[in-house]
């Protein structure tokens, strides 16, 4: 496992009990470098959406806990936020949920000549991902996608 997974992995088993005593569930969690400084980003959820107060109280119970354990070797700065409307599906979890939703999927490399892709989640195993797109079903293999998000019409 690599550094980054070993503290995504670690920050969630930490994260989970408090999320759930504050009423909310864990979306999911991402440590990240950008533009030279460190973010570990914790996006939590809950039926109705979760609120700026949510956010507030999960980002306080977590300063304790990461304080005392003390795992990751970096400056970082932490994030609680929602996943927003057209949250990235990373995860099994997240694929499950958004079954028979409207997705955007973005590829590395061109399929039939496009990059991007929009259609109905129909299914996934744990190498591809199907979506329903006008009268046919496309199959992506999961390491040829470099974003698949849920779709939002404004």
């Amino acid at each position: 496992m690599s550094k980054r997974e070993n503290i995504e992995t670690r920050f969630e088993e930490i994260l989970t009990p408090i999320a759930a005593a504050n009423g909310v569930s864990v979306y999911d969690v991402e440590y990240v470098k950008e533009a030279g400084e460190y973010y570990l980003r914790a996006y939590i959820d809950k039926e109705g959406g979760v609120s700026i107060d949510d956010c507030e109280a999960v980002s306080r119970a977590l300063d304790a806990p990461l304080d005392s354990e003390d795992f990751i070797p970096d400056a970082y700065t932490l994030e609680v936020s929602s996943p927003g409307l057209g949250r990235r599906l990373t995860k099994d979890r997240h694929l499950e949920k958004s079954l028979g939703c409207p997705v955007e999927i973005k590829l590395f490399k061109p399929l039939e000549g496009e990059k991007e892709w929009m259609g109905e989640l129909t299914g996934y195993t744990d190498k591809t991902v199907s979506i329903w797109v006008g009268d046919r079903t496309v199959a992506f293999e999961r390491e040829q996608l470099a974003d698949m998000r849920l779709h939002t019409d404004f």
